[in-house]
């Protein structure tokens, strides 16, 4: 989903939790063009200062939103109106669409390819989360050092993590090692 890969643009080093590690990836030029061509954004130079300050100013705004959905808070109407401050900046077009191979499909077209239509659509992407999702199935990964935001979408919302071969994985070994410590500490 987009919003979520864009909230967790900002990379922790999820093994160790050394902070010296962690690195924004808004500010890496190629994975920002990777990121615009997996989510099939319209292609935008490289943001200029004021354009990547607005992009971690979304981004912000989003996590802290996000923080307060994983507590059960509802939406606030504050941030509907940002959300619709931000979509004002993207103008689209409805348009049919056939690609090869595919039925035809009504489809959104950007009017512009700059950052504001790139936060619009962001924007959007968060916003039908909020209106046609559960929100109560977004979560943060139980790893402290990793904090990655994900959307549970398990049968029994029973999801932890956000990669159980990584993350789960390693706090598994985490507990282990923490109680074969603490029987190690009680036979001493």
């Amino acid at each position: 989903m987009l919003w979520e890969d864009y909230i967790n643009s900002y990379w922790r080093d999820w093994r160790t939790g050394d902070r010296s590690h962690d690195k924004d990836r808004l500010e890496d030029q190629n994975w920002l063009a990777e990121w615009l061509v997996q989510h099939d954004l319209p292609a935008a130079a490289a943001p200029v200062a004021v354009e990547l300050q607005q992009l971690k100013e979304l981004r912000s705004l989003l996590w802290a939103e996000v923080q307060k959905l994983v507590q059960g808070a509802q939406p606030e109407q504050t941030l509907l109106d940002q959300l619709n401050r931000y979509m004002a900046e993207g103008p689209s077009i409805r348009q049919i669409v056939r690609k090869p191979d595919k039925q035809p499909e009504l489809s959104l077209l950007p009017q512009r390819s700059d950052w504001g239509q790139i936060m619009a659509e962001i924007a959007a992407s968060f916003a039908g989360l909020l209106l046609e999702k559960e929100t109560s199935r977004i979560r943060i990964c139980d790893n402290p050092d990793c904090l990655w935001v994900y959307y549970d979408d398990t049968r029994n919302r029973s999801k932890r993590y956000c990669d159980d071969k990584l993350c789960g994985n390693l706090m598994k070994v985490r507990r282990f090692r923490a109680r074969k410590k603490a029987e190690e500490d009680i036979t001493e």
